[in-house]
């Protein structure tokens, strides 16, 4: 069955982005209007890291606020979206290793900000799946491969993170990124265009610049997801194409199959 859904990756940033309005998130929005509607949503964020691969099956999810320091009206936004207990089964079956169910999350801010945007309505069914801290960047690509056959039943797969995210080098006075982030970021977008897998696996050959790109995966491997999902012959399209803050990077990609789009 052919893929039908598209694939996202989506670089988060600021869990700010969920109640501003500015170049990022309007891009969000933009691409949420071209995208089809899906029967539900896969979200893998960034911001839920456990030590084995874990789903939450609750229909009515608990919005997660796991951030410190924001302003009280972040805390105060809600993204009401229902769970989606039947893709989860399936999910989990398609993925043919032991996973565990953990109603304890629910929808943190690496999907409810991107969401916002996308589909502010939040009327589509939403579900996570965390990331296996204890699996190598292989393995997390083989798992991404698993989830792609989801496309066929328009499940939509997102991954949310940022292909450069170094908090320790935060300067929310610059505008761009430091050379080390400029440096990654396009390493990764000249080998995401050419579907070099391996050089996004062995990001460690980028050179000097992967040091300094990140000091832990989580922010990184929601790109490996997505990029497992996508098929070899769907279109790429590459969007919010910039760092900010000296050591983030917004950019992010769109998967579509182009069997879809001409249909």
């Amino acid at each position: 069955m052919p893929s039908q859904m598209p694939v996202l990756f989506i670089g988060h940033g600021s869990p700010m982005n969920a109640i501003r309005d500015n170049v990022f998130t309007q891009k969000w929005r933009e691409i949420g209007g071209r995208l089809p509607t899906p029967k539900a949503i896969l979200c893998v964020s960034a911001h839920w890291y456990t030590p084995e691969t874990r789903f939450s099956n609750l229909e009515n999810p608990e919005q997660i606020y796991d951030m410190y320091g924001f302003p009280k009206s972040l805390y105060e936004y809600k993204y009401p979206a229902k769970g989606s207990p039947e893709m989860v089964e399936i999910t989990r079956k398609l993925l043919k290793m032991e996973s565990v169910i953990d109603n304890s999350w629910g929808i943190d801010h690496g999907t409810w900000s991107v969401l916002s945007k996308l589909y502010p309505k939040a009327d589509i069914p939403v579900y996570q799946m965390s990331i296996n801290s204890h699996l190598t960047i292989e393995a997390h690509y083989a798992l991404g491969q698993k989830l792609k056959s989801l496309r066929a039943l328009d499940v939509l797969i997102i991954g949310s993170g940022n292909v450069v995210h170094n908090l320790n080098h935060v300067n929310f006075n610059m505008l761009g990124g430091y050379p080390y982030a400029e440096t990654f970021d396009a390493y990764v977008k000249a080998h995401i265009s050419n579907r070099n897998i391996e050089k996004i696996i062995h990001y460690e050959q980028s050179g000097e610049s992967s040091k300094q790109a990140f000091y832990t995966l989580e922010h990184y491997l929601p790109l490996i997801y997505a990029l497992g999902a996508s098929d070899e012959d769907d279109s790429l399209e590459v969007f919010n194409d910039q760092c900010v803050a000296g050591s983030l990077s917004m950019t992010s990609y769109l998967w579509r199959s182009i069997k879809k789009s001409q249909s």
